[in-house]
């Protein structure tokens, strides 16, 4: 006998967050219940027009938000941004370039640059 597969949910939270949007700026009928994964990936391949205003004005959750920027999340908080922000206000910062967001940018800079050197380096080391 085969056991009937439950279809998996999550989360309002873990949907938004897969799909990379701010869950208080979501619908409040997308809010409240859970998400299947069949739904999930409905909303992936034919996202609402919601869904797409969101994805292009925001407000952005804090992880796209630092993508945007070029910084780290914790770049972010460090330069005194906790909120959500839409796509005009971090346009807006990187027209304004304050000190915090070059100095950011170029720590993430740095760190990108080391995390590229392990990487080659342990791949030398593998090929030995």
């Amino acid at each position: 006998m085969k056991s009937q597969a439950s279809t998996q949910t999550m989360k309002a939270a873990t949907a938004a967050k897969k799909l990379g949007v701010y869950l208080p700026a979501t619908p409040a009928e997308f809010q409240e219940g859970d998400v299947s994964r069949t739904e999930l990936n409905e909303l992936q391949a034919n996202p609402p027009e919601w869904l797409v205003k969101l994805r292009e004005n925001g407000p952005h959750p804090r992880p796209v938000v630092a993508a945007k920027l070029g910084v780290s999340i914790a770049g972010l908080a460090r330069g005194g941004v906790t909120e959500a922000l839409t796509s005009e206000q971090i346009d807006a910062l990187k027209e304004a370039k304050p000190e915090w967001l070059e100095k950011e940018r170029a720590t993430q800079a740095e760190v990108r640059k080391e995390t590229a050197r392990l990487k080659k380096r342990d791949n030398e080391r593998a090929e030995d």
